[in-house]
């Protein structure tokens, strides 16, 4: 068994397959499941420190394209579903972002919030371009900030 992750785990470090794996988690730790890519990314980039600009590049680009389609099931479930009597809570939050606009989506990245502010940004009918760019700038900084952090911490480890 051992052997086999082994291998496993240096294919998918080779730089055509591990630039793909990031991308794919990515994307997925992008949409409302649970799950995060900075693991990933910082795995490939540890292993192949060359390829750090490429695969913050793909995440943000796998990430990016994820908010969008959250922001396009958002935007679906608009015609979907009646807004119903919100409490005092949710009514706040929806104008707090109705008055933010797509730059709201800048905290696109932020752990448990962003992924579903993608989905609100489509269901409110923000703008769809701009809330990809504000998408793109919020994630594209904090996969740069998150990996190289994590080289500064864990510089010869692993």
């Amino acid at each position: 068994m051992d052997i086999w992750m082994d291998q496993l785990l240096q294919w998918l470090a080779l730089p055509q397959h591990g630039l793909s794996t990031v991308f794919v988690v990515a994307f997925i730790s992008a949409t409302l499941l649970p799950m995060g890519s900075e693991p990933v990314l910082f795995g490939l980039v540890k292993l192949n420190p060359e390829l750090f600009w490429p695969a913050v590049l793909v995440a943000t680009a796998g990430n990016t394209l994820g908010g969008m389609f959250s922001w396009c099931m958002g935007w679906g479930t608009h015609k979907a579903v009646k807004h119903r009597g919100a409490s005092g809570h949710h009514h706040r939050a929806l104008v707090w972002l109705e008055k933010l606009g797509p730059k709201a989506c800048l905290l696109s990245w932020l752990p448990g919030v962003g992924d579903p502010l993608c989905a609100v940004a489509g269901w409110l009918k923000m703008p769809f371009w701009p809330c990809t760019m504000y998408m793109a700038i919020g994630k594209f900084g904090r996969y740069v900030v998150m990996t190289a952090s994590l080289l500064w911490v864990f510089p010869g480890q692993f």
